[in-house]
């Protein structure tokens, strides 16, 4: 049987384009540090390097979306804490102006729960970035608006944001939100930090009435109304406290959760499209070895074949 004179030379151009292919696939594979970077690499390892990667890009945007809450829940934090300062001392101012206090003191302590009422209103238009939270949804404006009369007094503090609260997605189906409302009078939903009708929350109503009964010298109306109302008030805000330190430790333990699962998400993606540098390194050598000993013997039998022609008479 004859061999076309051609077989071995397409047989060896064809091994030649196979072993350069298998040398450029390891040389991408050392150079980039993926073992699949097409489909036609590995279909079935493609589908789950995929699948991997959209998990990791889902648990990347709740671990940013943690962050963020964790910012507001810690400026709602410092503002909350510095509210119960004000409340203790005007709670301590109420019970202090009882029958002994001189007229000069009740003015004094005016003045002082004037201050309070301003420096409350200021905390609760705290901001994180360009947003109160405060506000409610309605993020976009400082929530609280204080009103003087000529001598400087507050004479009414109003609120322009609402009771809703946003939510926020902190894991696969787990949504959680860190604002609460300046005020809630609905009578459902997040409970309102300075108003909130359930608990008899009026924080600022309270405020200006001590304020005023302080100024017209009305110590009876101090001990039996305001400073009820005060503690009232001052329950509120430590349920506040209490409440956004709670959140705070939650959104810590998620934060952890979210950073193990970027890890094993990320090793395992690793583990299935990932190449083995020590391991494609051998194999480029070997290939490229394989290449070079399979030029060198094409190249001797080409010879040979040539001159077995020439000798052809």
């Amino acid at each position: 049987m004859r061999i076309a004179g051609t077989s071995f030379t397409d047989s060896m151009v064809s091994k030649l384009n196979l072993l350069s292919a298998q040398e450029y696939q390891l040389q991408n594979q050392a150079s980039t540090g993926q073992a699949i970077s097409a489909p036609e690499d590995d279909p079935a390892g493609m589908a789950q390097a995929l699948n991997l990667q959209y998990e990791n890009s889902a648990v990347t945007q709740y671990a940013q979306n943690i962050s963020t809450l964790q910012t507001n829940a810690t400026i709602a934090g410092n503002a909350l804490t510095s509210l119960q300062t004000i409340m203790d001392k005007a709670s301590e101012i109420a019970t202090q102006s009882d029958g002994t206090a001189t007229p000069a003191q009740l003015q004094a302590d005016a003045t002082q729960v004037t201050q309070l009422i301003q420096q409350a209103a200021q905390l609760m238009n705290s901001q994180s970035g360009s947003q109160y939270i405060f506000g409610g949804t309605n993020s976009s404006q400082a929530p609280f608006t204080v009103s003087t009369d000529a001598s400087g007094n507050v004479t009414a503090v109003a609120y322009s944001g609402n009771s809703s609260v946003s939510q926020s997605e902190i894991a696969d189906n787990t949504t959680m939100a860190v604002d609460s409302p300046g005020e809630n009078n609905s009578g459902s939903g997040a409970r309102g930090v300075v108003s909130d009708s359930r608990y008899g929350a009026d924080l600022f109503n309270h405020l200006i009435s001590l304020q005023n009964n302080l100024l017209a010298g009305n110590t009876s109306a101090i001990s039996s109304t305001d400073a009820t109302n005060l503690t009232k008030d001052d329950d509120n805000v430590i349920w506040q406290v209490a409440n956004n330190g709670a959140t705070q430790s939650r959104l810590t333990a998620a934060a952890s959760f979210a950073t193990t699962q970027q890890t094993g998400l990320q090793q395992s993606l690793t583990n299935m499209a990932g190449a083995n540098l020590a391991q494609t390194l051998t194999q480029l050598s070997q290939d490229q070895n394989a290449y070079q000993i399979a030029l060198q013997t094409s190249s001797q039998i080409l010879q040979l074949q040539q001159t077995v022609l020439n000798s052809l008479p």
